[in-house]
C-alpha cells in the first residue's frame, strides 16, 4: 500500500487498540494488541506518518531509533536488591527500567497525556545481544522486567534487507507477533502531504512533469544512487532560506539532497528555468487582473512545460494566501469561545472591574503556554496548531497589556474594547477572503483566456479540489468560476488523459 493508506490503517488500528470498554477496560487487552510494523524502503515518509497520526488524533508520541541500543540501554542495568523471603534474607539481581520506557513516563509526566504511541524505527537493525530480547517485547510489550504503560500502542518499522546491510531478517516467530505493513512509494499520497507542508513549489511543478524522478535507488558504475521523498522535502527547505538569503542555488548543492546526478541536474535546469518564469510573467497583476493581453499571449504561445510551472506559481500565490486566511479563521474560532466566556462573566457579574477581566486573560494565557509546552514535548501539535496556539497567546497578552491601562473601569466597558480588539481582527480577515477570491476570480479568467478550456483549466480546478486549505475556503466562502468550471470539465473523465500526457511529457 502506499504511504497515505499505510496512515489511514494505522490511525484506525490506533483508535480500536485505544478503545474501551464500558467498564473502562481495552476492548483489547494490550498483551493482545500486535504491534504494527511498517516494512518499505527508506525516506519514504515512515516517521513522518507517525507524527501525523498522533497529532491528528491528540495522543502522545515517542520515537526512537533502535540502531544504537544495545541490550544495556535498551533493558536496563542490573543492581543487587536486598529481599526477606519467608523470613530468609537474600541478594537478588534487578534491573533499572530502560531508557525507552523512562522516556514513556517523562512525556505522560510532562504533558499529561496518558495514551500515546511508542514508535521504534529501525527495528530489524538491532544488535546481535538484543535480538533474542525482541521477541519478549513484541509479544508482551515488556522491555527486561518493565512493561510499556497501559494506552501506548507500539508501532516499529524498518528497510527491506536489500536496502540496509545491517537489517537481521525476522524469523516466522517474531513476524507472527506483528502486524506487518508493506509500504510503497507514491508520488500522489506524498503531494498531498507536500502541499500541506508547504514543499517548494519548484519542487511540486517539477515532480508533476517528471514523475518517475519522485523516488528512485538504483545501483550504478558509481555505486547506489538514490532520490527519497525525504531528500525532496530537506531540500525543499534549503531552497527557502536560500531564496529568502537571496544566495545561489547550483547543483553542487541540489546533488547533496538528490544523489543521482542526472535527476539532480534535471532539476537544477529546471529550477533555473523556474526561476526565470517568475521574473518573465506579472504574477501579481495577473492576480489582480491588471497584467494586460502581453502575458495572455505570451502564455498562450508556451509550451507545455512552461505553461504548468506558470500555473503552478499562480497556484502557489493564491493557496498561500487561502492557508493564511484558513488558519486564521481557526484562530479567530478558538478566540471566539474564549470571549464567549469572558461576555459570560461580565452578563452574571455586573460588578465585574477590568480586574477581573485581567485576571482572567491572564489564566486563559497561562493556560495556553502550558498546552503549547507540554502537547509539543508529547509531539502531540501540528506546525498549523502551534501556530494557532501562538496567535491566540499573542492576542491575550496584546489584549490584556491594553486593558491594564484601562484598570478601575467597569468590567462592561472593558469587554467591549476586548470585543473590539476581536472585531478588528474579524474585519481584517473579511478584508483578505475578498482579496482571495478576487484573485481566484482572475486566475480562472486568465486561464479560460491564455489556455481556453485545455488541460490547463483541469489542472487549476483539480488542484483547488483536492487542496485541503482551497476546498475549505470554497465550500465556505464561495467561488462562482470554480463552480462552473468544476461542472463542465467532469474532472473524473479526464484525470487520465492528463497524467498520460504529464508522464510522456520529455523536458
Amino acid at each position: 500500500m502506499n504511504i497515505r493508506q499505510a496512515k489511514e490503517y494505522i490511525r484506525d488500528s490506533v483508535k480500536i487498540y485505544l478503545k474501551k470498554d464500558a467498564e473502562g477496560e481495552y476492548c483489547i487487552p494490550p498483551v493482545y494488541q500486535r504491534p504494527i510494523f511498517l516494512l518499505g524502503a527508506p525516506g519514504i515518509g515512515k516517521t513522518a506518518i507517525m507524527e501525523q497520526v498522533a497529532q491528528e488524533m491528540g495522543i502522545a508520541l515517542v520515537s526512537y531509533s533502535m540502531t544504537h541500543h544495545t541490550r544495556q540501554s535498551a533493558l536496563g542495568l542490573p543492581f543487587i536488591r536486598h529481599r526477606v523471603y519467608g523470613g530468609r534474607e537474600t541478594d537478588i539481581s534487578e534491573y533499572t527500567m530502560s531508557e525507552i520506557i523512562a522516556s514513556v513516563y517523562d512525556v505522560m509526566e510532562e504533558s499529561g497525556l496518558k495514551e500515546g504511541i511508542l514508535f521504534l524505527d529501525e527495528i530489524n537493525c538491532v544488535s546481535e545481544t538484543l535480538a533474542p530480547s525482541m521477541l519478549q517485547f513484541l509479544q508482551y510489550k515488556t522491555f527486561g522486567k518493565h512493561r510499556v504503560p497501559e494506552g501506548w500502542v507500539i508501532v516499529t518499522a524498518g528497510n527491506p534487507p536489500e536496502y540496509n546491510k545491517s537489517v537481521r531478517e525476522f524469523d516466522v516467530v517474531t513476524m507472527d507477533r506483528l502486524r506487518v505493513i508493506r509500504v510503497e512509494e507514491d508520488y500522489e499520497a506524498w503531494k498531498a502531504y507536500a502541499q500541506k507542508k508547504g514543499i517548494h513549489n519548484a519542487i511540486l511543478n517539477f515532480l508533476d512533469l517528471k514523475r518517475d524522478s519522485f523516488y528512485r535507488i538504483e545501483t550504478t558504475v558509481n555505486g547506489r544512487s538514490y532520490v527519497t521523498a525525504r531528500g525532496w522535502e530537506d531540500l525543499s527547505v534549503v531552497l527557502t532560506l536560500y531564496e529568502e538569503e537571496k544566495l545561489p542555488v547550483e547543483e553542487t548543492l541540489v546533488e547533496q539532497y538528490l544523489c543521482n546526478e542526472k535527476i539532480a541536474r534535471e532539476f537544477s535546469a529546471y529550477y533555473d528555468l523556474y526561476q526565470k518564469y517568475k521574473k518573465d510573467y506579472p504574477l501579481e497583476e495577473i492576480l489582480l487582473g491588471t497584467a494586460g493581453r502581453t502575458a495572455v499571449e505570451r502564455a498562450s504561445a508556451a509550451p507545455f512545460d512552461e505553461r504548468l510551472s506558470l500555473l503552478g506559481m499562480l497556484l502557489d500565490r493564491v493557496q498561500g494566501d487561502i492557508r493564511e486566511i484558513m488558519e486564521r479563521s481557526d484562530f479567530l474560532s478558538d478566540l471566539q469561545r474564549l470571549l464567549i466566556t469572558e461576555r459570560s462573566l461580565v452578563r452574571e457579574k455586573p460588578e465585574t472591574k477590568t480586574g477581573d477581566l485581567l485576571a482572567l486573560l491572564k489564566q486563559q494565557e497561562e493556560g495556553r503556554e502550558k498546552l503549547l509546552q507540554s502537547r509539543g514535548k508529547a509531539n502531540a501539535l501540528s506546525a498549523a496548531e502551534k501556530r494557532k496556539q501562538r496567535a491566540v497567546i499573542r492576542f491575550l497578552k496584546e489584549a490584556r497589556q491594553a486593558l491594564q491601562q484601562q484598570n478601575g473601569t467597569d468590567g462592561q466597558e472593558a469587554f467591549l474594547l476586548l470585543k473590539q480588539r476581536f472585531d478588528n481582527c474579524l474585519e481584517e480577515m473579511r478584508r483578505k477572503i475578498r482579496r482571495a477570491q478576487e484573485e481566484l476570480h482572475h486566475l480562472f479568467v486568465f486561464t479560460e483566456d491564455a489556455f481556453l478550456e485545455g488541460n490547463e483549466m483541469l489542472i487549476l480546478t483539480t488542484e483547488l479540489t483536492v487542496n485541503e486549505n482551497s476546498a475549505r475556503f470554497i465550500g465556505m466562502f464561495g467561488c462562482d468560476d470554480y463552480q462552473k468550471h468544476s461542472k463542465e470539465l467532469m474532472l473524473s473523465q479526464r484525470q487520465e488523459f492528463l497524467r498520460r500526457e504529464i508522464e510522456a511529457l520529455a523536458l
